[in-house]
């Protein structure tokens, strides 16, 4: 891999100014992930409750809110975030809460918290940014699996967990960043996978012998209902431009309502975050309204996002090599 450092353009900042913007909050990370947990345990008694009435309908419709909820605990969302360090003051609460939300949604943190930066550092660069890799593609399938539930990822996912439990690191981008000059790393990601499967293991077995099944896909299931954190997130870097030293062309900020950007941690500000990813989710509107002057106008919110990107997607058919140039936005 070229380890050459890239020298990302960014819209400048009052330096007292920015120093403002990067301070963290306990409180504000209290009201983030309390809240969210808090509306996870009501869906769930919501589902728990429609489930003894026996009717489906009922049924059906609380666990496609709580699935709705919960898909934003994992890296869209709550982990993404809390990965980055920025959601508390005190680090012993971020760490507290990344392993609650990890455990919850099935993700080992360890291994998104390694990942993660280099995705910052090499953002779209082709051959050395793997957690992203152009072109994305969305297809007629994808969305009947957003709107219930796609066994392949499902099965994929525990397949990984099942297989870091075993102490086994697969793959170039796996090798690349738990190499075996890590050892300590390594074994943190490994403890957490089996602290993963082993964990629900015991949950699931005494929900099934207690007569609380049911409470395993409330509980230990988050992999259904996904629509609205694939909606919001799936445009981050959808159609874009790659190989440039810049996110303004690389990211996809737009604007959304307060309950998606609530539940998806304003990461719709998505180029303002990449630019400084220090400052915290709570602060990134006001980061945005600071240098919007020197950005691309963004989409007006997911309809215009989505229909931008079913059109890049269009002409790419006929076009492979084209992308979009976000200033070309009105």
């Amino acid at each position: 891999m070229n380890d050459q450092r890239i020298k990302w353009y960014r819209v400048s900042v009052e330096k007292e100014k920015l120093t403002e913007l990067k301070q963290r909050s306990d409180w504000r990370g209290f009201l983030q992930c309390g809240s969210l947990l808090l509306l996870g345990a009501l869906t769930g008694y919501g589902c728990y409750t429609a489930y003894q009435t026996g009717d489906w309908r009922w049924i059906i419709a609380a666990f496609f809110v709580h699935g709705t909820l919960i898909s934003f605990f994992g890296p869209p969302a709550a982990i993404h975030e809390l990965s980055h360090g920025t959601s508390f003051k005190t680090k012993f609460w971020n760490e507290f809460f990344i392993r609650i939300f990890s455990f919850l949604s099935w993700t080992n943190f360890v291994f998104f918290r390694t990942s993660h930066p280099l995705h910052h550092q090499l953002t779209l660069h082709k051959g050395r940014d793997l957690e992203i890799v152009l072109p994305l593609q969305v297809r007629p399938i994808d969305v009947l699996y957003w709107l219930t539930f796609n066994p392949f990822y499902a099965f994929q996912q525990l397949k990984t967990h099942l297989r870091h439990s075993r102490g086994i690191v697969q793959g170039e981008w796996e090798e690349r960043i738990f190499p075996a000059s890590d050892p300590k790393n390594r074994q943190a990601l490994f403890n957490w996978a089996r602290l993963l499967v082993i964990g629900h293991l015991v949950l699931a077995t005494i929900f099934a012998a207690t007569g609380h099944w049911i409470l395993i896909p409330i509980i230990q299931f988050p992999f259904y209902a996904s629509w609205l954190a694939n909606l919001v997130g799936f445009p981050q870097h959808a159609g874009l431009k790659s190989d440039i030293d810049d996110f303004r062309y690389l990211c996809r900020t737009m604007r959304l309502g307060p309950v998606p950007a609530y539940l998806y941690w304003n990461m719709n500000y998505h180029t303002e975050h990449h630019m400084y990813p220090a400052v915290p989710f709570w602060k990134l509107p006001e980061l945005h309204r600071l240098i919007q002057h020197d950005m691309p106008v963004p989409n007006k919110g997911l309809r215009s996002a989505w229909k931008e990107i079913l059109l890049i997607q269009k002409r790419k058919k006929t076009e492979p090599d084209y992308t979009f140039d976000q200033f070309e936005r009105k």
